[in-house]
């Protein structure tokens, strides 16, 4: 908790307007795991205001440690040769997160570059997942990009970001 207080107090543009006391309320006991997921796996989580909803988000500068995971249990049950240990979508629901979507992940980089050696794995639509596909962003030349791949595709510098909605 100390962390994340100190990133929130850090990075207000985050989340302006929001204060540590109603964080800590919508947080509770039961967002202490996912939290706590958050920090051992390198994403230095912070509060996120999107949509006039508030998120606990990975915010490390490079996508999180929990790497080199295909997309979802289909992916890697459906992988032949070599099959990564675990997806993103396995491992975030096991730990009560959400992956972030790519509206998400676009604002996330607009208020800093994420991603600009590695990739993350974001939600998409069934559209894309339902013909094999699976989507993933970065920061290269200024900007962010999103781009596809197959949903079997894995990594070592691609992992995934999480979120935790936090109901306020």
């Amino acid at each position: 908790m100390d962390a994340l207080r100190d990133r929130f107090e850090t990075h207000s543009e985050r989340h302006p307007g929001i204060r540590w006391d109603d964080v800590e309320r919508a947080l509770g006991s039961s967002g202490l795991r996912s939290l706590s997921y958050l920090e051992e796996t390198g994403g230095e989580p912070d509060v996120l205001l999107f949509r006039e909803h508030l998120y606990l988000v990975d915010f490390s500068s490079e996508s999180p440690q929990r790497r080199s995971v295909c997309y979802d249990r289909e992916a890697r049950l459906g992988r032949r040769r070599n099959p990564p240990s675990g997806s993103a979508c396995e491992l975030a629901e096991a730990n009560g997160l959400e992956l972030v979507g790519e509206d998400m992940y676009l604002a996330m980089q607009g208020l800093s570059p994420l991603d600009e050696k590695t990739s993350s794995w974001i939600a998409m639509p069934e559209t894309i997942r339902g013909r094999g596909g699976a989507l993933f962003g970065s920061w290269r030349y200024d900007r962010a990009f999103v781009y596809c791949n197959g949903a079997d595709s894995y990594y070592a510098a691609r992992g995934f970001r999480a979120c935790l909605p936090l109901g306020l």
